[in-house]
């Protein structure tokens, strides 16, 4: 029987993608590849910083839990005898991604089980999207809290519940009144984000005072690939139709209708608090550049005034100016940067981003100029499962991939991977997927939670489109990552080692496809089931890369030791 712990006000858990991934037969595929986690998407939402920072500093005391993790790297983590020693106040578990709603609604009802006096409270954009059948649905779910920043209503909504106040204010909050469920107006929408703080630190304590460094830590490996992630704005001024999180989106369903940021000074901050305790990279995510060109040029001067170190990887989400880029060389030391063309083909292109899609000749213009500078790395995403994106239209992406590399320049990479599992709940193809040539399989979360235990991700996909049915998607997907594999170590981007690897994991992926088919019409014995089991979990990462492409070359010491030791000496000698 596990100790009981220190009570908490707030015990934050995070899901794996399915409850029972342990006991099940699933091949996920590549879902998850271009990714730093694992196919249980083991990352948590960056807000679980902020809301434990904020409520913090209201003198509530909240611990961060990956259960997805625990359950990951210990087999013998029992999920109910925890949570049994658990004391909290109150639940809260993210569904931001709908690719948890399957382990979010497990983790909920198991935790009503064994603590049915205390309040669950979900969030996250899915859990936005889904507010009303959540709850009307689903009992082990008391509280919805809408939008994309709710720390002082999530504040609101503790102390409400520990000394009985009224819940018809708390903004932004779903809750149910006598069997009815209850929508409170999404006034909380903050301009900007200065508001909340990522307080690294916090971790470290957490990890010394519950003794529990796995519950705390973003993803599996994080220890040796220590990459972080400060957010310099919410909301989005494109309108991808694949997205959810464009602008139409966020204004259905955050309310808000244009970015808001941090500012420059506040988002140097954050990156210099994490720059003092770790030295590992920093991803930028949302484009600086859609606070307009003087924003980005003051973020840039104040992370320089600053003195940051760190690896800061930025993402472009259209083709930045060139002086843009020279303006971040002359004043960081160490940079990178990521942009998403998702095709090659102007048509699959134009198709998704509209009028903001970019021509392909502006884009390796800025690309030429930067290897010209001190970046580090240059990353290239491309997506299988567009609009108008036949397999040819797969394959042709790849041999741009081969023209990119014959540049000669090591520091540009290519990756591909499948739109997938999901289409993004209230993005354009989600809400009118006929008007886009998609076909939806999935419309409620019931329907995504049975998707999410099918046999193969070709049948956990919730769509397909006019031009690849979901089996001619995982054909694209595997046909597509092996010729990129070749050309990888032919260019000498990967390893020989490292493309064996991959090679055989998408061999073994095609092979195992056809056995999970026969497995599931009934006609495998339990060893063979068992055998096949042990199979897909050693084949369920790095099918269409090698996932250690992903990361940024490693220091020798990742960590800033004294600084952590400094934190946890504190924590040790503060009483509780």
């Amino acid at each position: 029987m596990a100790k009981a712990q220190k009570p908490v006000d707030l015990l934050l858990l995070h899901p794996p993608s399915v409850y029972d991934f342990r006991d099940k037969s699933i091949l996920y595929g590549p879902v998850s590849d271009m990714v730093p986690s694992s196919v249980m998407f083991e990352i948590y939402p960056i807000g679980f910083l902020t809301m434990a920072g904020y409520l913090k500093q209201q003198g509530m005391r909240v611990r961060i839990v990956n259960l997805a993790l625990r359950m990951l790297t210990d087999p013998g983590f029992d999920v109910r005898e925890f949570l049994a020693a658990q004391r909290p106040g109150a639940i809260g578990i993210d569904l931001h991604w709908m690719p948890h709603c399957h382990g979010a609604i497990e983790i909920a009802r198991l935790a009503k089980e064994v603590h049915p006096e205390v309040p669950v409270i979900f969030g996250g954009l899915s859990a936005t999207y889904f507010h009303e059948e959540l709850l009307q649905e689903y009992p082990d779910i008391d509280f919805v809290l809408r939008g994309d920043s709710t720390e002082p209503p999530l504040h609101q909504l503790l102390l409400a519940l520990r000394e009985g106040g009224s819940l018809d204010t708390i903004p932004n909050l779903v809750w149910r009144e006598d069997g009815k469920v209850r929508v409170n107006p999404l006034s909380f929408v903050p301009r900007t984000l200065d508001y909340i703080d990522v307080y690294p630190e916090l971790l470290i304590e957490m990890a010394i005072r519950y003794r529990d460094i796995t519950g705390v830590l973003p993803f599996n490996g994080w220890l040796s690939n220590p990459t972080t992630m400060v957010l310099p704005l919410k909301g989005c001024a494109f309108e991808c139709i694949t997205c959810g999180s464009s602008n139409s989106t966020c204004a259905m369903m955050t309310g808000r209708r244009k970015p808001v940021f941090r500012s420059p000074a506040n988002l140097a901050s954050n990156v210099a608090a994490i720059g003092r305790f770790s030295r590992g990279p920093i991803v930028m995510p949302g484009d600086l550049l859609q606070g307009g060109r003087k924003y980005a040029s003051a973020c840039i001067d104040e992370m320089a005034a600053a003195g940051v170190e760190n690896e800061i990887c930025f993402e472009f989400f259209d083709v930045p100016p060139v002086d843009f880029l020279q303006y971040i060389d002359a004043r960081l030391p160490n940079w990178s940067f990521e942009i998403s063309p998702e095709s090659h083909d102007r048509a699959v292109r134009h198709a998704m981003e509209g009028q903001a899609g970019y021509e392909n000749e502006a884009m390796e213009h800025m690309l030429r100029e930067a290897l010209k500078l001190n970046c580090h790395r240059i990353d290239v995403f491309f997506m299988i499962g567009l609009p108008q994106q036949d397999h040819r239209s797969v394959m042709d992406t790849v041999d741009y991939c081969e023209y990119l590399f014959s540049w000669g320049d090591p520091r540009l990479q290519c990756f591909i991977s499948p739109m997938g599992p999901f289409l993004d709940p209230g993005s354009q193809i989600f809400e009118a997927p006929e008007r886009f040539g998609y076909r939806k399989l999935a419309s409620t979360v019931e329907e995504h939670r049975q998707l999410l235990t099918q046999p193969s991700w070709e049948q956990i996909l919730n769509y397909e489109t006019e031009w690849m049915t979901r089996a001619q998607l995982v054909d694209a997907t595997y046909d597509a990552a092996e010729r990129l594999n070749e050309m990888k170590l032919r260019f000498k981007r990967i390893t020989p080692r490292q493309a064996g690897v991959v090679a055989d994991s998408i061999a073994e992926a095609r092979r195992l496809r056809a056995r999970l088919q026969y497995s599931h019409g009934g006609r495998m014995d339990p060893a063979a089931e068992a055998q096949l089991h042990g199979e897909i979990s050693r084949f369920s990462n790095s099918t269409v890369c090698d996932k250690r492409e992903l990361f940024w070359q490693r220091h020798m010491l990742s960590f800033r030791l004294p600084a952590i030791g400094r934190v946890a000496l504190d924590c040790l000698r503060r009483p509780g």
